[in-house]
């Protein structure tokens, strides 16, 4: 089993948002059973964030991990500022890095939880008014008192992680990394494996994409509004996965599953999630899909760094959007 610091995890962890945030309506019902199930299946790290649903998904993932908590490494992020919960504080920002408004919101995410202490607490987007080095050092201050475990950024240049770095020991770095998003391969993945990082990739399925998902059809789904899925950048991009596709094939697979194998190779822990058991189960099952140098290369050849057609996130996201 990976590490992250002085957390041991399981090979992927879940990445809770879509329970209640982000890509449609969700039933709360399912989401219990499918968080039910990823501990059930020994996955013991859980991602989610006070922007998610408004604080709901941080409710729903303590309300899973109620008396289980022995075992369970629990990571929340602040920083992206909402319009409810996590705009407190926030004093009109968008993306706030103030050491008081991360205390704050800590404190609001402990209750959510239902715990005493947040494993790995993120900042979820770089507050470029606020120095990173005082946002760690509020940050450092919280490990001290032991409300957090250890730190982590997201969606970092290289440059602020080591200065994060300097200032206090960063855990674990989570950034988009899948076969259309390879971008951290030039610096990111370098810098935090030279300062023995952990690297948690987010939307290793391309949010869905690469698992075979199509333009929405439901306004409430964020993808409804990503560049990716949409006119000439959707049908270059599904050309590109028809690659993938054939490999899965070949293989005896499912296109998510050699996607995520990809990422597996790579030596990271992924946090990919989902609303449903099957797939949930599916997506566990990658871990025992082993590919060889051949594979690899054939993935890469078909997904260049930068290839794929059109932006990450919409341009109305904050600070490129929420993870």
């Amino acid at each position: 089993m990976p590490n992250l610091g002085k957390f041991t995890v399981s090979q992927q962890g879940f990445g809770a948002m879509g329970l209640s945030h982000n890509y449609g309506h969700a039933d709360e019902a399912e989401s219990l059973a499918t968080l039910d199930r990823v501990i059930g299946l020994g996955i013991n790290f859980i991602d989610t964030a006070n922007v998610y649903g408004d604080g709901h998904n941080e409710q729903l993932v303590g309300r899973a991990i109620k008396g289980r908590r022995d075992g369970l490494v629990i990571a929340s992020k602040f920083g992206i500022v909402g319009s409810g919960i996590s705009a407190e504080g926030a004093n009109g920002k968008r993306v706030s890095g103030d050491p008081a408004y991360a205390r704050l919101q800590l404190e609001g995410s402990l209750k959510r939880l239902g715990i005493e202490q947040v494993d790995i607490y993120y900042v979820h987007r770089i507050d470029n008014s606020v120095p990173i080095e005082e946002t760690v050092g509020e940050l450092a201050r919280l490990k001290a008192e032991g409300k957090i475990g250890g730190i982590g950024l997201s969606e970092a240049t290289a440059e602020t992680i080591r200065r994060a770095h300097k200032e206090h020991p960063v855990t674990a770095l989570q950034s988009e990394y899948s076969l259309w998003t390879r971008d951290v391969e030039a610096e990111i993945l370098p810098t935090v494996r030279e300062l023995g990082i952990g690297f948690v990739p987010f939307s290793p399925l391309g949010r869905g994409f690469l698992a075979g998902a199509t333009t929405p059809e439901d306004d409430k789904d964020v993808r409804h509004r990503h560049p990716r899925f949409h006119g000439e950048a959707a049908q270059v991009n599904a050309a590109r996965r028809a690659i993938v596709e054939d490999i899965a094939q070949r293989l005896n697979a499912t296109t998510a599953q050699v996607s995520l194998a990809w990422v597996l190779s790579k030596g990271v822990v992924p946090i990919p999630g989902t609303r449903h058991i099957k797939h949930l189960e599916s997506n566990w099952a990658a871990n025992d899909l082993g590919l060889d140098a051949d594979i690899i290369a054939e993935l890469e050849e078909a997904f260049p760094i930068g290839a794929t057609v059109g932006a990450r996130f919409p341009e109305t996201a904050p600070a490129q959007g929420p993870s």
